[in-house]
């Protein structure tokens, strides 16, 4: 009888486990230890090294260590910035290279210190949505690292800054650190959605969503002039607490969109109430930088015929950073942009000019326009979605380390400087462990008018290897016939060519063939189980947090 008991009772813990292994990942000692974990990371040595002295159990335990390491290097190097910007007299662009790698040393203070009280609250599990988000933070803590380190190359004084975190293994921290929390995130068996707009909307009480009708704009600017009570206005299952109105002519709150944000109260967190700028069609000559404590910020433009431009000309030609050239800057989580031109005007010569720089975790632009010529989008960093979007560029136009899809855009590659071939992406994934890449699916990728002019004279390439492990995929897209025959470019003779991943699938198009494609290790033509991986339901876990807006998205391939 105590046998059967014994037998019972194992069975049922066995049967809890099969049950609950869909939300909870949990970290039984046997399945883990320190070679497993350091295989994951570009620096094993090191990483043996750091957990050579601890007694660990599971994978929260070797966080705690990897994190401490990389929180006590990120406050160093934080403190080591604050003190060459006071001691040392600077050229205005090297001042602002060191505040670019401030803000973003901050950044990762305030990242890694909210990871340290994650895992050291928790005892051995985490739910898969929450370790699914620690592992976005490390991810933008590694990009910021970076993005610092490239500001201090251009800076001579501040060399010793960088050696010194460099020495004191500051980058290999944080990598072992992402590669332990490749052990934390726990992927769902469940079978892909697709989410389509009408849907979605089932609530009789949601007249909103971020889907935009033109009524939804009559709406928004009634609720803005004061024409109807905010406290009655329920956006598409999430919570507009306020709507405010930017307008040159005084019709609204606010004259500027930078006076609008400012007015908007701080907000951090988890909550769930937004706060809607409606900014009417009009061109707005404004340099925004929407910080990480102005989250659930959503921007409303006019109409989509006669758009709201928001307009600016920075550029590193002009002595700004590459960082600080962006016309529009967002750190704040959920952020959402409607029907919104953004521009840079700096022109193809004046290199680097970035229309929007993007750093909002969980952020969308639906029906938005990124107008520029060298690095026009900036997807810098976390999880962001792009939909019905159009992105003019030339060279390196989509760039940097988010986990970025754009589903259902048009790309249109603009005429360069005549030495200059166009290149659509430069994804900059730095460590394998990363969640981060680009990935552009059921979209248009097209020669811009000027571009068909000049046919015969430029290639259009789909991406190339910016940093050692970059990571593109175009997915059930429509390739124009000036798309390269090899597709993908080299950057540096043979650097990343065997660590990169560059994928097609299921492309269509006179561009579309990938018989004369690069034979390079890093190129996939890709199967439908890869793809699969690089869904909106998979590679930015979309189906966990677009559905509240009602934005429309398909979370997996079109067939």
């Amino acid at each position: 009888m105590a046998m059967e008991m014994k037998v019972s009772a194992l069975c049922i813990i066995f049967l809890l486990t099969i049950l609950f292994s869909e939300s909870v990942a949990s970290f039984p000692s046997s399945s883990f230890n320190t070679d497993s974990i350091c295989k994951h990371t570009p620096h094993a040595d090191f990483c043996k090294y750091l957990f050579s002295s601890n007694k660990l159990f599971n994978t929260l335990d070797y966080g705690r260590v990897s994190i401490h390491h990389s929180l006590l290097n990120a406050r160093t190097f934080l403190d080591s910035i604050n003190q060459h910007l006071l001691a040392h007299p600077l050229n205005s662009t090297s001042k602002q290279a060191l505040e670019d790698c401030r803000f973003l040393a901050d950044q990762n203070v305030d990242f890694l210190s909210q990871i340290s009280d994650r895992i050291n609250s928790s005892t051995d599990s985490l739910d898969s949505v929450e370790a699914d988000d620690l592992h976005a933070l490390l991810s933008a803590a590694l990009t910021n690292v970076e993005t610092c380190l490239e500001a201090l190359e251009s800076t001579p004084s501040a060399s010793r800054i960088k050696d010194r975190f460099l020495q004191s293994n500051g980058t290999k921290s944080f990598s072992v650190s992402l590669a332990v929390s490749k052990h934390w995130v726990h992927s769902s068996t469940k079978p892909e959605r697709n989410h389509v707009f009408h849907k979605l909307i089932v609530d009789t009480y949601t007249p909103l969503s971020v889907f935009m009708s033109s009524n939804d704009k009559q709406t928004i600017y009634e609720y803005a002039t004061g024409k109807r009570d905010v406290k009655t206005l329920t956006n598409g299952k999430i919570t507009v607490k306020q709507v405010v109105m930017v307008s040159h002519n005084g019709d609204g709150q606010f004259k500027t969109i930078n006076d609008a944000i400012t007015a908007m109260p701080n907000v951090t967190g988890d909550s769930n109430e937004y706060y809607v700028i409606y900014i009417p069609t009009g061109v707005y000559e404004e340099y925004i930088s929407i910080p990480k404590y102005k989250q659930n910020l959503v921007l409303v433009g006019g109409l989509s015929t006669n758009p709201t431009i928001i307009s600016g000309n920075r550029s590193v030609g002009g002595g700004s950073t590459t960082f600080s050239s962006a016309t529009l800057a967002v750190f704040g989580k959920k952020f959402i942009a409607v029907d919104i031109t953004f521009r840079n005007t700096a022109g193809p010569s004046k290199y680097q000019a970035v229309a929007v720089l993007n750093g909002a975790d969980q952020s969308i632009f639906n029906r938005c326009t990124f107008e520029g010529y060298r690095n026009t989008l900036y997807v810098h960093s976390f999880r962001q979605f792009y939909v019905n979007c159009h992105i003019l560029g030339t060279v390196d136009f989509i760039f940097g380390n988010a986990a970025a899809v754009i589903q259902e855009s048009y790309i249109h590659a603009r005429l360069p400087l005549p030495t200059q071939d166009d290149v659509i992406t430069a994804q900059g994934r730095t460590d394998p462990s990363q969640n981060t890449g680009i990935s552009i699916i059921s979209s248009f990728i097209r020669a811009n008018d000027d571009l068909i002019s000049n046919m015969g004279f430029t290639k259009i390439y789909l991406g190339r290897p910016w940093k050692e492990y970059s990571r593109t995929v175009y997915m059930s897209s429509s390739l124009d016939g000036l798309v390269a025959d090899e597709g993908w470019k080299k950057r540096d003779g043979d650097f990343g060519l065997s660590t990169v991943y560059f994928g097609e699938y299921d492309n269509y198009g006179l561009g579309r063939d990938t018989g004369d494609r690069v034979d390079w290790p890093g190129f996939h033509n890709m199967t439908k189980t890869e793809a699969l991986n690089f869904t909106v339901a998979r590679f930015i876990r979309g189906n966990k947090w677009l559905p509240a807006t009602g934005v429309h998205y398909f979370g997996g391939l079109r067939d």
